[in-house]
């Protein structure tokens, strides 16, 4: 049954306002895919953030609008006079932020179809005229499909197909022997304010000795140009036996995926690769403590998280996880200290088990 949301589906066209960040751009992409799907001849424009377009560019039968955080309100403006000829029967307003928020109000729309009131931040629902229905504890992608299914889709299937292009497959050749095992580790996450989910780099080194003598893994440390991915990636060198293979700010987002679809196992805390790894299918060993992996853990390795949010919690706030919002942070700066080494190598078994690949006989 075709949904009555105020506009005739299929649209001929609709919008998708979903500017950031690269996780959550990844969840978006099978949603665009299930879209494509039901809708061959609708045409999709997609206002997007300039780093995630990055990585999405490309994206077939996708038309991007740019929207560069770095100019300030010049960047509005140039979105609205890039869409100034356009009108949509339907806009997606699929990310509740207020910068998305004005972002949307460039775009002429008779529908704009946002979140439920309670995942509306930033006084999103102000801006919709449609609403998703309320649907609790979700986690981040599946409620973004919430999109889909409140226009009528119902094959839901995720399929992400993100382009990356000749060049970054053959770069991610040149760095990883698909005949050797592979442990991808990617350290950090971004930065923001009270933003404590990295592990020690002392930890990630003794995983990354693990990794090495029980399976003959080659190490690779992946992470962007950024002073603290720098510095991770010097201290798990010099404290590891083996010096790992350093792509710290040497490859872009397209060379990264490539490099994760080739990996066997990648290893890193609540952050982007987690989903940019899930979107070419590699295990995720996730290391969780200050969010729930419920939410925002890596969606096809939820079983290979190391979960110690449920004892942060207890810790910082006195009580379950249920007494809390559902996506409630842990400020705690000691948090990831809950996740020892132990708890990452009985993981990290599990997913190169799942790989097909055994430990060495040890003599």
């Amino acid at each position: 049954m075709v949904p009555d949301i105020g506009v005739s589906l299929p649209p001929r066209e609709l919008c998708i306002v979903r500017l950031s960040a690269i996780g959550d751009t990844c969840h978006t992409v099978p949603v665009v895919r299930a879209l494509q799907r039901a809708w061959p001849q609708t045409r999709i424009t997609w206002i997007i953030g300039a780093t995630e377009h990055r990585l999405l560019e490309g994206l077939e039968g996708v038309e991007f609008a740019v929207l560069d955080k770095s100019r300030g309100f010049a960047g509005y403006l140039q979105l609205r006079r890039c869409l100034r000829h356009r009108h949509f029967p339907l806009l997606l307003h699929m990310h509740a932020s207020m910068r998305a928020n004005l972002a949307s109000r460039m775009v002429r729309a008779d529908i704009r179809l946002g979140f439920d009131r309670a995942r509306a931040r930033d006084n999103q629902w102000y801006f919709c005229n449609r609403h998703i229905p309320e649907r609790a504890q979700q986690h981040v992608m599946d409620g973004l499909f919430e999109f889909a299914e409140a226009v009528g889709i119902e094959d839901l299937e995720p399929h992400w197909d993100i382009p990356l292009g000749e060049a970054a497959h053959a770069r991610a050749a040149e760095l990883i022997d698909s005949d050797q095992p592979t442990l991808v580790i990617s350290p950090c996450t971004g930065q923001r304010f009270r933003n404590y989910r990295n592990w020690s780099a002392e930890r990630y080194a003794q995983v990354a000795d693990y990794a090495q003598r029980s399976y003959g893994a080659r190490i690779v440390i992946t992470g962007g140009n950024t002073a603290i991915e720098r510095q991770y990636a010097d201290d798990i060198t010099a404290l590891a036996a083996s010096p790992p293979l350093d792509l710290v700010g040497q490859t872009s987002l397209k060379e990264l995926v490539a490099v994760l679809a080739r990996a066997s196992v990648l290893l890193c805390p609540d952050s982007g690769p987690a989903h940019m790894a899930a979107a070419v299918g590699t295990p995720v060993v996730g290391l969780y403590a200050t969010s729930n992996r419920h939410r925002t853990g890596p969606y096809f390795s939820q079983h290979l998280v190391v979960d110690k949010y449920p004892e942060a919690v207890a810790a910082e706030f006195g009580t379950s996880t249920d007494a809390l919002r559902w996506g409630q942070r842990v400020r705690d700066p000691q948090a990831m200290s809950l996740i020892t080494v132990a708890d990452v190598i009985e993981q990290l078994d599990l997913a190169f088990a799942q790989r097909g690949i055994h430990a060495l006989q040890q003599s």
